[in-house]
């Protein structure tokens, strides 16, 4: 079953660089767990929007599950905790 994602992400003040720059390290794992970038955004980040948008989409849920539990990925946290405020993840249905 193919698993299709909305990803918000918000920068913390003045880190907007450095989250790109940590989601360009982590999405280039994606094709080793079945996923791929669908389309990637980027907003302003003012008035409340997100900083970035990501539609994901992986072959299945062990893909999905596969890329969340990867190590070169989870080595990354205090990269990702500096430069990302806030994350949201939504489960969606792309249209063909």
């Amino acid at each position: 079953m193919t698993v299709q994602l909305c990803v918000l992400l918000w920068a913390r003040p003045g880190a907007a660089e450095a989250l790109v720059a940590y989601e360009d390290k982590v999405l280039a794992l994606l094709g080793e767990h079945g996923g791929r970038i669908v389309q990637r955004a980027r907003a302003d980040g003012a008035d409340g929007r997100p900083d970035e948008i990501q539609l994901i989409e992986f072959v299945s849920q062990a893909g999905y599950d596969g890329f969340m539990g990867d190590e070169r990925r989870t080595a990354l946290s205090g990269e990702r905790d500096a430069a990302i405020a806030r994350t949201d993840l939504y489960p969606v249905g792309l249209a063909k």
